[in-house]
């Protein structure tokens, strides 16, 4: 008699990244048939997903989808032109880190939405007012990020070039940089998931007319539940898809982390 042969290792692995959404879906549906949400305010996840898949056949939905990434990858660009070096100027000058560390950490503890009016005072209604305020909020997680990176680099290393006769720039180059990659790609991460905020929530509540933003509140002001909540798991989706692809940038620049 023949036993079914359970999955390998290899195939474990490779399903294992699905358990995570099998989950989202089936604790979802139980809340949908167990009548445990009405159902007047939370649609059948199959429903959703079939409504999801219409939309993106039509291409209004990847329309949105692609705003919504344009204005992100817009913003997170402009953020690490500015916060990559300012970061590295001030990780490298404690003196001077620390004379504006207070204005660092106190805007980067300020809700980004609060910065919105000013913004709009400045920039107007465009697109140029929702990237610059994520831009703003993701730069000074990259700042910080960067200059805690090249504050703390392992001095046994940076001692031993030193003491091998290396200048100043190539244990920059050599060491310090290599050092704060780690740090740095944990900023990144951080930046992106918080200019998808800023660029949903912008969407949301400034003049928009595309974007997944956008698109969310709209469907929810014309109870389209099904649309508002496939756009929910879009923005997720991007959210995710972003850091996934963050880490396996990491995983090849950074392969000798920790060694």
């Amino acid at each position: 008699m023949k036993f079914p042969s359970f999955p390998g290792p290899r195939s474990r692995q490779l399903l294992r990244p699905a358990v995570g959404p099998a989950l989202l879906l089936l604790i979802w549906w139980l809340a949908f048939a167990g009548d445990l949400v009405t159902n007047d305010l939370l649609p059948s996840p199959f429903a959703t997903l079939a409504d999801t898949g219409v939309a993106i056949a039509h291409g209004d939905m990847v329309h949105d989808f692609t705003q919504t990434l344009i204005r992100v990858c817009y913003s997170i660009g402009i953020a690490i032109v500015l916060g990559l070096p300012i970061g590295i100027v001030l990780g490298s000058n404690k003196k001077l880190y620390q004379s504006v560390e207070f204005l660092v950490d106190f805007f980067r503890s300020m809700p980004a939405t609060a910065m919105f009016p000013l913004f709009l005072l400045l920039f107007g209604l465009g697109d140029i007012a929702k990237i610059a305020v994520a831009a703003f909020a993701a730069c000074l997680v990259i700042i910080f990020n960067v200059a805690y990176g090249v504050m703390n680099a392992r001095q046994t290393r940076i001692q031993a070039a030193r003491s091998m006769g290396a200048s100043t720039g190539r244990i920059f180059l050599d060491v310090i940089f290599f050092e704060t990659l780690p740090q740095t790609f944990v900023g990144l991460r951080n930046s992106v998931s918080i200019a998808l905020v800023v660029i949903i929530v912008a969407e949301m509540f400034i003049g928009a007319v595309d974007g997944l933003g956008h698109r969310i509140i709209d469907a929810q002001i014309s109870y389209q539940l099904t649309d508002m909540y496939g756009s929910i798991l879009i923005a997720g989706a991007m959210g995710y898809g972003l850091n996934l692809a963050l880490l396996l940038i990491e995983r090849a620049v950074v392969h000798w982390s920790g060694r």
